[in-house]
């Protein structure tokens, strides 16, 4: 996993322009704290900043492929493609030489042979760019699902791109403004397709090719969902699906480096561990997991909306059931309010978008793990394959006109938009209207197969919408929270062999047992303790010290009390200390007013510290 930067200038010299592109490379320095590397062309600049995982001294980076010293293609590359060793196989084949044992080796000759439709033979994650120098062109290509990201930023002579917003940011080029819609974008909860957010800054779709010649700029999608009838029944399918986890788990298993996973004490992250486990058996090697916890959680703990138990008793239950290296991450209030710590979860996350402590505590626990593995496996996703969210199942969220996770009260507090905010940019930013254009977009994408309807066509409508718009909200706070501290993390349940399969799978079947992901479940119960294969779905933790939320509000009051404050223009005062003068205890973990706490923190900060400037 890596972080990567770049320039095309078609109107100007670019190998005098050093010191601004190496000024980008350097905010990738998170992302990739092994090595460095900047390549310059007339008309190109591409930068590298490395976490080695494969190929430790062969994969450096940019890397260059040559025909009798001649430039041919230039390779700047985040990510993993897990097939690389059948496709490096048949490279071979068509007399393809390799100097290195990496991956990326392996990108750039599959370009070189195959030109971009290569990218449809790709099983990974990923997100780079190639410069084909023969042609001077560019191409940046994303991912299928979205695990990595990429941004870019259109010039009058060309594009900036880069791994984060950060890094297109370090560009003088690039104004560091957010309108109407990029507000509306940071408030709404929907994570519409390419809005980056930033004016004039915007982000490569998932399966979507960018191409960039003096031409201008062009886009294409090589990959997308598609309506399939699925006729295998429903043992057949169960085992299709243990099979395709096995082949994702044991692929996803290939590192240089110190490897371990995420386990909550879920069905999901409990069926990757479980799976790894019997992976690793062969090879004589224990798998290695991590679980976040707070001090006093498991025995002050009280359900809510959204949580019926901790996770503790349950991961302890996994770790002794397939026998994992395990270690508890226990982090307290005072870690979870450490200014420098909330600092750089904002530096990771470029945008206000953040969710409170859940944000902060996956930091540290990704920081912590760090220590000890450089990759880590986790269940991500799997409740938008399998349909694992509680709204999946409720019938008020499934007929709501609008995207499901905004109709239900487990999420209401974090898609309550901006109320914090002035009454009436509020009401110019009509958040309602912006979410219903979303929603109308999402829905016309959507592929059916003919004639299909009632409940079977709703559900189909409500697992692509999860697949393309919630997951990336999910995957984008993985990937800065643990790219800021040097992490790679992966995420089976992302693989597009299984998304594609399961996406076709009908309704009836996913619920077959009359549970959440019965799919899932049925698929790796011979390898769990019953207490999780019979456990009810419960999200990330948040932690319930009041401790905390006091934290905030005197945070939070302190802010106010600042004549100085970045913020203020734009913000409800009155109503925020109304908030903050409440009786302790009365905001829950996801409530309404304690995400606007959270929010307002973050939103002033993000004013402050990235001289972001707010035009509506």
């Amino acid at each position: 996993m890596c972080g990567i930067s770049g320039w095309v200038d078609y109107g100007r010299d670019l190998r005098q322009e050093r010191g601004t592109a190496q000024a980008m490379v350097d905010t990738m320095a998170c992302r990739g704290p092994d090595a460095e590397g900047l390549w310059l062309a007339p008309h190109a600049a591409l930068g590298h900043r490395r976490l080695a995982i494969i190929d430790i001294e062969g994969g450096r980076q940019p890397m260059v492929a040559e025909d009798d010293g001649r430039v041919l293609a230039v390779l700047t590359y985040s990510g993993e493609a897990y097939n690389f060793r059948e496709l490096r196989a048949e490279l071979t084949q068509r007399g393809h030489r390799f100097r290195t044992h990496s991956d990326t080796e392996v990108v750039l000759q599959a370009y070189l042979e195959w030109g971009e439709d290569f990218v449809a033979r790709l099983n990974g994650m990923y997100a780079f760019a190639i410069w084909d120098a023969r042609r001077e062109e560019l191409l940046l290509v994303r991912d299928r699902m979205g695990i990595k990201p990429l941004y870019y930023y259109p010039t009058p002579d060309g594009v900036l791109f880069g791994s984060e917003p950060k890094a297109i940011l370090a560009n003088p080029l690039a104004q560091r403004v957010v309108d109407a819609d990029g507000l509306r974008e940071v408030l709404a909860f929907v994570k519409t397709p390419e809005n980056a957010i930033f004016r004039g800054m915007y982000e490569v779709r998932p399966g979507q090719i960018v191409k960039v010649r003096r031409e201008g700029l062009s886009k294409r999608r090589y990959w997308r969902l598609e309506a399939r009838e699925h006729t295998d029944d429903l043992q057949t399918t169960v085992r299709t699906v243990r099979e395709l986890l096995e082949d994702i788990v044991t692929r996803q298993l290939i590192s240089d480096v110190p490897l371990c996973t995420l386990l909550s004490g879920g069905l999901d992250s409990s069926a990757v561990t479980a799976l790894a486990a019997r992976a690793l058996e062969g090879h004589q090697t224990k798998v290695r997991s991590f679980s976040v916890d707070f001090a006093g959680y498991e025995e002050n703990f009280q359900p809510d909306e959204a949580r019926d138990t901790p996770d503790t008793p349950y991961v302890h239950d996994v770790v002794r059931h397939v026998g994992s290296e395990h270690a508890d991450i226990v982090l307290d209030s005072a870690d979870l309010m450490d200014p420098a710590v909330r600092a750089a979860v904002l530096r990771a996350r470029d945008l206000p978008v953040g969710i409170g402590d859940m944000d902060t505590s996956l930091y540290l626990l990704f920081k912590a793990i760090r220590s000890h593995s450089t990759v880590a496996l986790s269940g991500e996703s799997a409740d938008e394959v399998f349909g694992g969210y509680r709204w999946f199942h409720d019938p008020e969220a499934v007929n709501a006109h609008t995207f499901p996770w905004l109709a239900t009260p487990v999420m209401r507090g974090m898609s309550t938009p901006g109320q914090f905010l002035d009454e009436h940019l509020l009401r110019k930013l009509d958040i309602p209207a912006y979410r219903a254009h979303s929603y109308q977009q999402a829905l016309a994408e959507v592929p059916h197969l003919p004639g299909e309807g009632g409940l079977e066509r709703r559900m189909r409508e409500i697992s692509y919408l999860h697949l393309t718009r919630f997951v990336q909200i999910l995957l984008d706070r993985k990937d800065r929270m643990s790219m800021a501290v040097g992490l790679e993390v992966r995420v089976p349940f992302c693989d597009h062999r299984l998304v594609e399969y399961v996406f076709n799978t009908p309704w009836a079947m996913k619920t077959f047992d009359g549970h959440e992901k019965s799919l899932l479940r049925a698929a790796t119960a011979d390898l769990l303790p019953r207490s999780v294969i019979e456990r009810r779905k419960s999200p990330y933790p948040s932690t319930q010290d009041p401790s905390y939320e006091q934290g905030l509000r005197t945070e939070v009051a302190r802010m106010l009390g600042r004549e100085d404050l970045a913020a203020a223009p734009l913000l409800d005062l009155k109503g925020m200390r109304t908030v903050i003068d409440q009786p302790l205890g009365a905001t829950s973990t996801q409530s309404p007013a304690r995400m606007s706490m959270e929010g307002l923190l973050q939103f002033n900060a993000w004013l402050e510290d990235y001289g972001t400037r707010v035009v509506v």
